[in-house]
């Protein structure tokens, strides 16, 4: 059993997630619930807790707001929130779980499943614990998302977007080519990043891949479009996703050759 909390500021949230929770995970065990950041921290400081649904929105201190006793309690927390694109992105791009309301009782499910397997093997809490502060650390600024999580089989990598050269899919699987040489394959289509990363540094050039402008030494269409990356790597250009590269690297450079080389 995973001994869980519920905060949440309105009542019909609360009461219909616990509902949920009681007919479709009997794993899960509420240990109380909370309307407040006050009132959690008090339910974090007098329980065991493993599991915490943390609403983002609420008056007074938000959510993100609880982190740092949620790390200090090493639980896991699952975000529920209405949509918010900003910390949406921030969240996937820590590779942190959340349920959008209204809730889907299957994706409620799914989401206690991995944190029930996560807690299992919970020797990764370091990694988390980093992702989380990354979070913390994305939503105040509230910039371009500049770091992500990466699972690696081991837990989880916390990667500079600036250390990423490109990334090329392999079936439902993505796989990120560092500038240190080290691969990273992810269990998540392409689509997924390419709505993380931001626009004006990556851009999708093909079905397959995604590159950062910051690596590309040259581009040219003597075999067809194709980018030449400054790791020797080649990559093709699709004929409909030629023009969108074309005003990318337009906006990106300066052509004065340091960059881009067009032929």
């Amino acid at each position: 059993m995973l001994n869980a909390i519920i905060v949440d500021d309105e009542e019909f949230a609360r009461s219909s997630l616990y509902f949920l929770l009681q007919e479709n995970c009997e794993n899960i065990n509420v240990s109380g619930i909370a309307k407040s950041v006050a009132e959690a921290r008090t339910l974090l400081a007098q329980n065991a807790i493993d599991l915490v649904f943390l609403d983002i929105a609420m008056p007074g201190e938000n959510g993100f707001e609880l982190i740092p006793q949620v790390q200090q309690s090493k639980a896991h927390i699952i975000f529920t929130t209405a949509y918010d694109q900003y910390a949406l992105k921030a969240i996937k791009a820590n590779a942190l779980d959340y349920l959008l309301k209204p809730i889907d009782i299957d994706e409620l499910k799914e989401s206690v499943n991995k944190a029930s397997r996560y807690i299992t093997m919970s020797k990764n809490g370091e990694n988390r614990s980093e992702s989380l502060q990354n979070l913390s650390a994305s939503l105040n600024e509230r910039n371009e998302i500049r770091k992500i999580s990466l699972p690696n089989g081991q837990g989880y990598s916390l990667v500079s977007i600036d250390d990423i050269i490109h990334i090329e899919a392999d079936s439902n699987y993505s796989v990120f080519y560092l500038a240190n040489g080290d691969k990273i394959t992810v269990s998540k289509v392409l689509k997924e990043y390419e709505e993380i990363l931001p626009d004006n540094q990556f851009v999708r050039i093909h079905k397959s891949s995604i590159v950062n402008l910051n690596y590309l030494k040259e581009y040219n269409s003597k075999n067809g479009l194709e980018v030449i990356l400054k790791n020797g790597g080649k990559l093709a250009v699709s004929r409909r996703r030629a023009s969108d590269f074309a005003d990318k690297v337009r906006a990106y450079t300066s052509f004065d050759g340091d960059k881009a080389t067009s032929n």
